[in-house]
This record gives structure tokens, C-alpha cells and sequence, in this order.
């Protein structure tokens, strides 16, 4: 597979200078180009951050002779972008949530396979030294089989999110509310240590914003996994301060282990490590106290190093002819997720979740397990 050189990026909002930071970090990759339908908004940023092109189409973009590009773009967009990026033979790393709906996913699927490109999706999280050391855990046996897990997301949005872009709490422009912008990272961490979801049963609503958005605030679920596992979801974005995240899996070793965020946009690490004989628990929450939210710029920019290692192994899969830390199959997971607890929720039943090629998640090229602080 052919090193890439030369790097192109859709969409420049807020998340798209950690792209730019973290591809300039690599030895011998360029940032040769920005697109953005506001193409003086790409100018713009283009300028400012000394990139030599700016341009106000995808097909614009790739004719510039990209190796790989990244999608920075909103959540319906991106199904278009990946495609057409696909079909002009680019790889591409791709912002999560992979699409709003999990047809649409999978016809990006297709399309990279079909051309024979790489396709990536973002969920830094799974970088956390705390979200390896529980992979690792579960992948060496000192977990045994997860049985039981817990994923509680109680984070805080206010009116001034919404009202700062229109097009956010909307069905059409954002896709779903808490679960499809927020929470679905944590859900895909929940799927990466349980396994391969087969069924949901799950509710949402909007409590606390609903003058302010279409889409819920609120998400509860109960989750079932191909292996028999089960496990709960939670998921606000109504909390007040804002809580953070924590995971909770138990496995049937009797161990459990827990990683916690807090606040939202710091490194998680091991909140409880209860395996027989290394029994540690530490929980920065109450040990912090009660902290200011982080503004979501804030947030983004404290995502940075995260960011910067997955692009790092992106390159690198590149690079050596593999699969990235996230492919767009492992990525389509966690949106069949949220997509079924909408269903759920609108027909009060519970919904299985279909398969095709089921994915099994391996650790061979996440490094060396950081070693926990307790």
C-alpha cells in the first residue's frame, strides 16, 4: 500500500485543527488542502493555517492528487463525502458517528472495499489509557468472558449549544440527539469489550430541552450480545454539572473493572480494578470535587492527543498494509446501537440488530498496555 503523503480535509469546523495538528506530527505527511461547502470559510482557514489549498468541492479536492483525506463534516454529509473520496481511489478517516443510519454506513463500506481504500472512522476514545488496559484485560483472559456491563453518560449541553448552530438537536442535520452525537462514543467503547450487539431494548425522550431540540436529551437501554452478555446504557446530556462517563464491565473470571472520565475530555483510567488479589479502586470524581463544565471547544482541544494517535495509527495501518485501530465495520456496531434504541423507543418493542459479516476486535498494534494509576 502506497505511504501517504499528501492530505486533504473536508470540512473545517472545530474538530478539523486537531486533524491538522496531528497529520502535520507525522514525518513526511503534508496537509496539501481544505474543502468546505462555505468555500471563503475554507480560504479562510486555509490562510491562517499556511495550508496551500482551499476549495468548495470534494471533487474539487480530490483532483488535487490526495493520498488520504479526513471528513470533519456534518453526520449526513458524510456518507456522500466517503463515497465519492472512495471512488477516486482516496482513503479516508472519516469523524464518528460513521453516518446517520446503518444502510448508509454500509454502502460506504462497499464503496471503500470496492475500490480497494482504507476506511477509518474516529473514536479516539479507545486510545484512553484506561480503555486499553480493560481491552487487554479481556483479551488475555484476566476478565474471562464478559457477562455484564454499564455505560452511564451524564454530561451537560445548554440552550446556548443549540442555539450557537441551528442545525444542532435537528433529525435531519445531526441524525439523533445524546446518543448519536455524544454518547455514541462511550457505546462504542461498551461494544468493543462486550462484543457483537444482537439485540436492544431501549427508550428516549426529551426532558429538559425540548423547546430546544427535536431529538432526545435523554436514553436508557438494555443491551444484549451475541456471546449472551448483557448490559445497560444511560445518557444525558440534561446533567447539571456535568458528570462525565463511566464504564463498568464484570466478567465471568468474577473480576469487574471500571474507567471513568471526568470531567468529559480528560484521559480516562481505572476508576476500579477488582481482580482477585489486585483489588485497587480510585475515583477522581469524588477525589476532584465538583470542577466548571468545560466549554465543547474545550473539550475538542483537550481530545487533541487523542486525536493525534489515532491519525498516527491510521497512517501507520497505511503505512504497513493493515486494518486501522477502527474500521468502518467496527464502526457501523455502535450506530446499529443507537439506531435500534430509536426504534425501540417508537415502537416500544425490543429490536434485534441485524448482521453481516460479524467483526471480531483484536489488539495487535495498540502498543503497550499503560499501567494504571490507582
Amino acid at each position: 500500500m502506497t505511504a501517504p503523503r499528501r492530505i486533504g480535509i473536508v470540512g473545517c469546523g472545530n474538530i478539523a485543527d486537531n486533524h491538522v495538528a496531528a497529520y502535520r506530527s507525522i514525518d513526511g505527511v503534508e496537509v496539501v488542502a481544505v474543502c468546505d461547502v462555505d468555500v471563503e470559510r475554507a480560504r479562510d482557514f486555509a490562510v491562517e493555517r499556511g495550508i496551500a489549498h482551499a476549495t468548495g468541492s470534494v471533487t474539487d479536492l480530490v483532483a488535487l492528487g490526495l493520498d488520504a483525506l479526513s471528513v470533519c463534516t456534518p453526520h449526513p454529509t458524510h456518507e456522500a463525502v466517503v463515497v465519492e473520496a472512495a471512488s477516486a481511489g482516496v482513503h479516508v478517516l472519516c469523524e464518528k458517528p460513521i453516518a446517520t443510519s446503518a444502510a448508509a454506513a454500509r454502502r460506504m463500506i462497499d464503496a471503500a472495499e470496492s475500490n480497494g481504500v482504507t476506511l477509518a472512522v474516529v473514536f479516539q476514545r479507545r486510545f484512553w489509557p484506561g480503555s486499553r488496559r480493560v481491552r487487554a484485560a479481556i483479551e488475555d483472559g484476566t476478565l474471562g468472558t464478559p457477562m455484564l456491563g454499564d455505560c452511564r453518560v451524564l454530561l451537560h449541553r445548554g440552550r446556548d449549544y443549540y442555539d450557537s448552530a441551528p442545525w444542532r438537536g435537528t433529525w435531519a442535520a445531526d441524525g439523533g440527539g445524546v446518543l448519536m452525537t455524544q454518547a455514541i462514543h462511550y457505546i462504542d467503547l461498551l461494544q468493543w469489550f462486550l462484543g457483537e450487539p444482537v439485540e436492544v431494548y431501549g427508550s428516549a425522550g426529551a426532558f429538559v430541552l425540548s423547546d430546544a431540540i427535536e431529538v432526545e436529551d435523554t436514553a436508557a437501554a438494555v443491551i444484549t450480545f451475541a456471546s449472551g452478555a448483557v448490559a445497560t446504557l444511560s445518557a444525558t446530556v440534561a446533567a447539571s454539572p456535568n458528570l462525565g462517563s463511566e464504564i463498568t464491565v464484570t466478567g465471568t473470571s468474577g473480576a469487574t473493572v471500571s474507567i471513568g472520565e471526568y470531567p468529559e475530555g480528560s484521559d480516562a483510567d481505572i476508576e476500579l480494578w477488582a481482580v482477585p488479589g489486585e483489588e485497587r479502586a480510585h475515583s477522581e470524581l469524588a477525589s476532584g470535587g465538583f470542577r466548571p463544565d468545560k466549554s465543547v471547544a474545550e473539550v475538542n482541544a483537550s481530545l487533541g492527543h487523542l486525536h493525534r494517535m489515532q491519525i498516527e495509527d491510521f497512517v501507520a495501518a497505511l503505512r504497513e498494509g493493515r486494518e486501522p485501530a477502527v474500521t468502518g465495520a467496527q464502526a457501523l456496531r455502535s450506530l446499529q446501537i443507537v439506531e435500534a434504541v430509536y426504534e425501540s423507543a417508537r415502537t416500544g418493542a425490543p429490536v434485534p440488530i441485524e448482521t453481516r459479516d460479524p467483526v471480531t476486535a483484536v489488539l495487535p498494534h495498540l502498543g503497550t498496555v499503560v499501567e494504571a494509576n490507582a
